[in-house]
């Protein structure tokens, strides 16, 4: 069955925690990308920063973009999956997370970022289903 290396988008661009999120919105968008992983000071993975954060969390509250930092929105500790795990694990974590998108590690180092989608292409068609399901059930 395929790893997270080889479904994962690779080259993944960090935003750093200390960084405004008018700057990840601009990010995003140069990389065509619905999300961001955030990086702090010491290189450490301190979360996810989705389109829909800077939405929902930023605009829709009235806050200014150039004001709140990536870090602000950062939520717990950062859900991830190794680069070794396969597309069984990565939907497991998903679904037990709630999460799209998974930052994919390899030892300490980010090496890129799983969505879904990658998932979704890695599994048998009846898996499909169940990944969609249940990330998808409020």
């Amino acid at each position: 069955m395929a790893t997270a290396r080889d479904i994962m988008t690779s080259g993944a661009e960090c935003i750093g925690a200390e960084e405004h999120v008018l700057l990840a919105a601009r990010k995003m968008a140069d990389l065509g990308v619905g999300a961001l992983p955030i990086c702090g000071t010491d290189n450490k993975l301190k979360g996810m920063l989705t389109d829909r954060d800077i939405v929902v969390k930023v605009l829709g509250a009235g806050k200014d973009p150039s004001a709140v930092t990536a870090g602000e929105l950062a939520q717990g500790e950062a859900v991830t999956i190794g680069a070794d795990d396969d597309a069984e694990e990565i939907m497991a974590t998903m679904t037990e997370h709630r999460v799209r998108r998974l930052p994919v590690i390899d030892g300490h180092d980010l090496i890129g970022v799983v969505a879904q989608a990658d998932v979704a292409r890695a599994l048998p068609d009846p898996l499909v289903g169940d990944l969609l399901d249940a990330l998808s059930t409020d």
